[in-house]
């Protein structure tokens, strides 16, 4: 059953467009070895070019190619350092020549060229220049390309309910993927994680015995270097680094320079748990108790077997930091964010068990403990599954809580939840029928049959609710917030 007449729809769709493309490596061959043969072959052939046609060749490229990227040439470069431990003749090669070998060690990557779905929505840092009423916004959005690769990107849009109207700006531009940087890393997070993977063996607790309460990747380098050597000697313990190792690279931060617009930018997988996407990101703007805003966002990694969830946070959405989400909430999809403490205590929904959505709070060592059930599959829309559509929203009557459920088919529609603004595990309203449900036209895609969200905003008495429609296109509606709470009882 839809409630009837509750999700208005707003004339307006973004669409994949294959022309937003990024720079990424390009190695040819499969195994190292022939990657080595390989590469070596290229430069023997870049080497028997003359200056003239080496120098030909580069401009030819930065000309086609410099309009659709930032910064061209740092970027070949930087492709070319990625390939030249494998290089035997880096000496003779000139600076063009290096550049050269760069460009052909890099191809372009159509970020969202098989779809682009599942955005979430939050109140943009930048509230300049607008009139009376308006809210500028951060759109998240997946995005999908070759390969069913998964990375995040954004867009900015105004609201403006005075008109009805959300008015998102041109998407159209050079992409830039953020750079690697180094981060801080908090003993208690990474003694936590470590735990969790059973790692707690004599080498880890050298290791952390040495590290300050929140240390830097020279600091980690640090300890490790001054390690017995007689526990760097056994084979064991040598793995046992290399797992410590690993481990600490699971946190790292990203940056993008200051004059890219937010919609230039692409969060790209950077890390081995990432390489095959970076999943349905979660944005909250998050108020502390202190009122500190910050920007966080829960996300699902997939490395082709296995899922786990990352942290994104923010101040200004140029420079991002990424952390493990650790504990018994954290083992599925889509765990979601409270924007701000309840009773001084941090909450996040979960759907830790896959099929039902719950409660979970943050301990003491920063782990999110098993999640107290909310919302059972209860009704015939939603009896496969349920799950959330992004951090609660706050209103006076409760947590609103938009909801997904899997039905038959494997049809997706969107519901609600209230939950005690106080008590949070407790619920106490439901919308007996569907808030939006795919129309006909929504229902072909790339994933067919799915409306889904991964959160909206409050503003002016009205949700604004981004939508995905079957992976393949994103699209908008508005509900009254009186009105939906009246459907519900309140």
């Amino acid at each position: 059953m839809t409630a009837p007449g509750l999700a208005s729809r707003l004339d307006l769709v973004l669409a994949p467009d294959s022309r937003r493309v990024i720079i990424r490596p390009f190695v040819p061959g499969e195994d190292d070895d022939l990657v080595r043969a390989r590469i070596s072959a290229l430069v023997e052939r870049v080497v028997r070019l003359d200056d003239e046609e080496t120098g030909r060749l580069l401009q030819q490229t930065l000309l086609h190619f410099g309009g659709r990227h930032h910064d061209l040439e740092m970027t070949f470069l930087h492709h070319y350092d990625l390939v030249r431990p494998r290089i035997d003749r880096h000496a003779e090669l000139s600076p063009t020549a290096r550049l050269l070998v760069g460009a052909y060690c890099s191809q372009e990557y159509a970020v969202e060229a098989a779809a682009l779905c599942n955005p979430s929505m939050v109140p943009h840092p930048d509230q300049s220049g607008l009139s009376a009423g308006q809210l500028r916004v951060a759109i998240s959005l997946r995005q999908i390309g070759e390969g069913h690769l998964s990375s995040i990107g954004f867009a900015t849009g105004v609201l403006d309910p005075a008109h009805g109207r959300l008015d998102v700006a041109d998407r159209r531009g050079p992409l830039l993927a953020g750079r690697r940087a180094g981060t801080r890393h908090r003993r208690d997070l990474f003694a936590s994680g470590l735990e969790e993977d059973g790692w707690n063996d004599k080498m880890s607790a050298a290791v952390l015995a040495s590290l300050p309460e929140v240390f830097d990747d020279e600091d980690f380098d640090r300890a490790l270097s001054h390690l017995p050597a007689n526990l760097l000697a056994d084979e064991e313990e040598a793995v046992a680094v290399d797992r410590l190792r690993w481990a600490a690279s699971a946190s790292y931060a990203v940056t993008f320079p200051e004059e890219v617009p937010l919609s230039q930018r692409v969060l790209w997988p950077l890390t081995a748990t990432e390489s095959n996407g970076m999943e349905d990101a979660r944005f909250v703007r998050f108020v502390a108790d202190d009122g500190e805003v910050a920007y966080h966002a829960t996300y699902t990694t997939y490395d082709g077997r296995h899922i786990s969830v990352r942290m994104l946070s923010t101040a200004d959405l140029r420079n991002f930091e990424v952390t493990p989400v650790r504990g018994p909430a954290a083992r599925n999809k889509g765990m979601a964010l409270f924007p701000r403490t309840v009773g001084g205590r941090h909450f996040a929904l979960c759907r830790s068990d896959g099929e039902t959505i719950g409660l979970s709070a943050l301990d003491r060592q920063n782990r999110w403990q098993q999640p107290v059930p909310l919302h059972v599959p209860r009704l015939g829309w939603e009896l496969t599954q349920v799950g959330n559509c992004g951090s609660p929203l706050e209103t006076e009557a409760g947590w609103l809580v938009l909801t997904h459920g899997v039905g038959p088919m494997r049809r997706y529609a969107i519901g609600a939840l209230l939950l005690d603004l106080h008590r949070p595990e407790r619920v106490i309203a439901q919308l007996p029928g569907v808030l939006l449900a795919p129309q006909d036209e929504e229902s072909e895609g790339y994933v067919p049959n799915v409306v889904y969200s991964c959160g909206g905003v409050l503003h002016a008495g009205t949700l604004w609710l981004p939508y995905g429609a079957s992976d393949t296109r994103v699209g908008f509606a508005t509900v009254d917030v009186g009105t939906l709470l009246a459907a519900m009882g309140q």
